[in-house]
């Protein structure tokens, strides 16, 4: 165990609504339950049946005006690349993607040793910026997010390794 302690869900919530995000949905994953079960309780938080649906409400809520963000793990990049790439890169419609990095390492469930290895690879290759978040950068990385969100007008990418942020399981 790290001897840095986790973010505390609602505190990195806070960060993200600092910078602007104030639209929030996705797919439930572990590493992301905490920050889920903060908004659900918040009530800012409208749940996907998949990451692409999550993508698709989250341009539209940016069309309304809104700053989205969509919570994945990273085997739903897949469910929601075609999206990404037809409909936001495209159409220059931006949301930031939080993602989890389940297989970081190889070290995981076999199910997600392959997009573990590769996701990164994988948003260069459609030319999605990203950065790992951490404890120690957390403030460089929500900068980073809001001035290439803006800048840029597309989806960014941060990636989140387990044990950044609490979540709800041990």
């Amino acid at each position: 165990m790290s001897s840095i302690t986790m973010l505390e869900a609602d505190d990195f919530v806070k960060g993200l609504q600092d910078i602007g995000f104030d639209f929030f949905t996705g797919v439930p994953d572990t590493i992301l339950g905490g920050i889920i079960a903060h908004l659900t309780e918040e009530q800012l938080y409208t749940p996907a049946v998949r990451e692409d649906e999550a993508v698709a409400m989250a341009a539209g809520a940016y069309l309304g005006g809104k700053i989205p963000v969509v919570l994945m793990q990273n085997s739903g990049l897949g469910n929601a690349l075609n999206v990404l790439a037809s409909l936001n890169l495209i159409y220059q419609i931006p949301c930031l993607l939080l993602v989890s990095w389940r297989g970081f390492e190889g070290k995981d469930a076999p199910e997600h040793l392959v997009m573990g290895e590769t996701m990164t690879t994988l948003l260069d290759t459609v030319r999605i910026p990203h950065r790992t978040l951490s404890q120690k950068t957390i403030v460089d990385d929500l900068k980073w997010t809001a001035t290439t969100f803006m800048e840029k007008r597309i989806p960014v990418a941060l990636l989140l390794k387990k044990g950044i942020v609490k979540t709800i399981q041990p």
